[in-house]
């Protein structure tokens, strides 16, 4: 089967309604090898399988959560939210890459996935310098109540397993949160609406 096959190959459909009132609207959930863990050998099916066997059993051998580490990058900065987060387990150490909002600035962080300890320094960049999707996806994530520590629950919880990286999706005018997941043996994504996150 194709990368894009599995890619697009839908597991179900559910409605999350004891959520509705804490978590953003609906969830779906597909399975497949998200298109962010593939490796780089373009159309090699085994050696896919097998990077994303590596990058699953590093990230189950850490001591930090997702959560944990999008926690301690929201607290460098008073008020700041995640805007994407991701899992990297092909470097020496594993860790994750995390991306805040605060005060017109992109904060990047790296985080240590045993020990939670920042890796390096935060480097900032000025939302004025991304492109205009990206300032409009961003402006939209400021605007709605629901964040991505909401996302990352319910993904969690709809997939039935641990979230392995989560950021912005824009489909067709609708900004989404997108969560892939580790359930069992499998990796699932989570697309989450946040109810206001429609655009004109």
């Amino acid at each position: 089967m194709t990368t894009a096959k599995r890619w697009t190959l839908r597991l179900l459909a559910i409605a999350l309604p004891a959520l509705l009132l804490a978590a953003p609207a609906r969830a779906i959930v597909t399975a497949g090898t998200p298109t962010a863990l593939h490796s780089d050998t373009d159309g090699d099916a085994e050696a896919d399988r097998q990077a994303v066997s590596r990058e699953i059993e590093r990230f189950r051998s850490s001591s930090i959560s997702i959560s944990q580490a999008m926690a301690l990058a929201e607290s460098r900065h008073a008020g700041a939210t995640t805007a994407d987060v991701s899992f990297d387990g092909a470097s020496g150490v594993p860790v994750y890459r995390v991306k805040t909002l605060h005060n017109d600035r992109i904060w990047r962080h790296t985080i240590n996935a045993a020990t939670g300890e920042f890796v390096g320094g935060e480097a900032a960049l000025p939302l004025a310098e991304l492109d205009r999707d990206d300032r409009s996806n961003l402006a939209a994530l400021g605007a709605i109540r629901h964040r991505l520590a909401d996302a990352v629950r319910v993904a969690e919880q709809a997939a039935s397993g641990k979230a392995i990286s989560g950021g912005l999706v824009r489909e067709r005018g609708r900004l989404n949160f997108a969560i892939v997941v580790i359930s069992g043996d499998d990796l699932k994504e989570v697309i989450l609406e946040p109810p206001g996150a429609r655009t004109k």
